[in-house]
């Protein structure tokens, strides 16, 4: 079978294009510091290592483009104080002009 497709086209064989590279997904990390306990569960879960403590114990994200989205902080904080978002940079940029 594979010996007639390459005959038929000439002898050889034609490799399939590349196909672009998926953009990456981004996210926005939303702390509701007046419900946390700062507990440290969401650093600890956080497999990037993105969310770390800031001066009165809260957490804090310096790089959320970094976050890749996976909800670990978001499902386990007992406090349900953590929500994830996906980020559109582009939406509504161009304020209804094309």
């Amino acid at each position: 079978m594979v010996k007639e497709s390459i005959l038929k086209t000439g002898g050889t064989s034609k490799k399939p294009a590349a196909a672009k590279p998926k953009k990456k997904k981004l996210y926005t990390v939303i702390f509701f510091n007046k419900w946390c306990k700062s507990c440290g569960l969401c650093s600890a879960l956080c497999p990037k290592k993105i969310i770390k403590s800031d001066e009165l114990g809260f957490p804090a994200i310096e790089n959320m483009d970094r976050c890749s989205g996976c909800r670990f902080c978001e499902i386990h904080c007992p406090d349900f104080s953590i929500t994830i978002k996906e980020r559109h940079p582009r939406r509504r940029r161009t304020n209804g002009k094309h």
